[in-house]
């Protein structure tokens, strides 16, 4: 069976899952548990994704290109063998900015109408 190819604007809007473990690997590759608990400290606790939603989210966005299991492993004193690494595609960087675009421009559209305050 052929991969699905999927375009950048097919995706949007992102869901949010997608959008946080996404921005847990713009800083590099990660675990697991490492992108929940990076998702937990970035939201000051507010966002906490159960273990079955990022594996599943994890195995859509490798479909979908925006992730890959990376091979790279850290020294063994600080690996655990039954970690799977991932990181973001260059796929996964044009959905992203795509996805802040949309977002910029929904928050332009609501200060317009004068739904958002000015920029603080």
């Amino acid at each position: 069976m052929a991969k699905k190819e999927y375009d950048v604007e097919s995706l949007l809007p992102l869901q949010s899952a997608t959008f946080y473990i996404l921005m847990a690997l713009g800083d590099g590759e990660r675990h697991g548990y490492a992108i929940i608990q990076d998702i937990a400290a970035r939201t000051g606790g507010e966002v906490k994704l159960s273990a079955g939603t990022l594996y599943r989210s994890i195995q859509r966005m490798q479909e979908q290109g925006l992730i890959v299991e990376t091979k790279r492993r850290p020294a063994p004193e600080e690996d655990d063998e039954r970690r799977r690494y991932y990181q973001i595609t260059k796929f996964g960087s044009s959905v992203v900015h795509a996805e802040l675009r949309r977002l910029q421009q929904l928050i332009k559209l609501a200060r317009s109408k004068g739904f958002a305050p000015e920029r603080a």
